[in-house]
């Protein structure tokens, strides 16, 4: 019986090859699942509180409203909140788009102080018809009117900039208005003698 032909044996640079070939393939996979670096001169970065959606003016903040995200540090606005647990239950003083980062000036406290105009006062007002006050915004004008117990009506505040007006806070009819120090007064003396409404005129 004839033996079967003997096979060549392969040559040694065709292993050498199929091997380099391997150990390639190994070292692409690896570079391709490996993270990709940060990119040279990369701006720094800080942790800034952000809206998680968009909010209405007079919400209070609850946690789940909050993202903590990484802003470019020469972009981070002044004021910004940078610890979510800074604005547990913060009453917004003007609205918020998602992704817009939660500062001093936005929240019901000292920051509101830095949006009245010059020359003027922040003046806490407070309206009798629930529903008007639900209308209103920051950024607003409003005429604030006081009638009293005998029908009589008059403006005690005219064109008065909305500062902050919380429909969802725990004072719903509150507003605070920028007016003129002697028309605070003069709204300070109203609250006691009659009842305040407003009527909304061009913002």
């Amino acid at each position: 019986m004839p033996l079967p032909p003997l096979r060549r044996p392969r040559h040694l640079a065709h292993t050498v090859r199929r091997v380099a070939a391997g150990l390639l393939a190994l070292l692409a996979l690896a570079l391709a699942l490996r993270p990709a670096p940060s990119a040279p001169g990369a701006p720094p970065t800080e942790r800034v509180v952000v809206a998680g959606a968009d909010l209405a003016a007079g919400r209070s903040v609850s946690p789940g409203d909050l993202v903590v995200v990484d802003w470019p540090a020469d972009l981070v606005p002044d004021g910004a909140a940078r610890d979510p647990a800074d604005l547990a239950g913060a009453l917004l003083a003007a609205p918020l788009r998602r992704g817009e980062p939660f500062t001093d000036a936005r929240l019901v406290g000292p920051g509101l102080w830095a949006r009245v105009p010059p020359g003027q006062v922040a003046a806490p007002v407070r309206l009798a018809d629930l529903a008007v006050a639900a209308l209103l915004r920051a950024g607003d004008r409003v005429d604030v009117l006081a009638t009293s117990e005998d029908g009589t009506t008059r403006v005690v505040a005219g064109d008065a900039l909305v500062l902050a007006a919380p429909p969802e806070g725990p004072d719903p009819g509150l507003l605070v208005l920028a007016v003129a120090e002697t028309t605070a007064a003069e709204l300070a003396t109203a609250a006691t003698q009659a009842t305040l409404s407003a009527t909304l005129g061009p913002p």
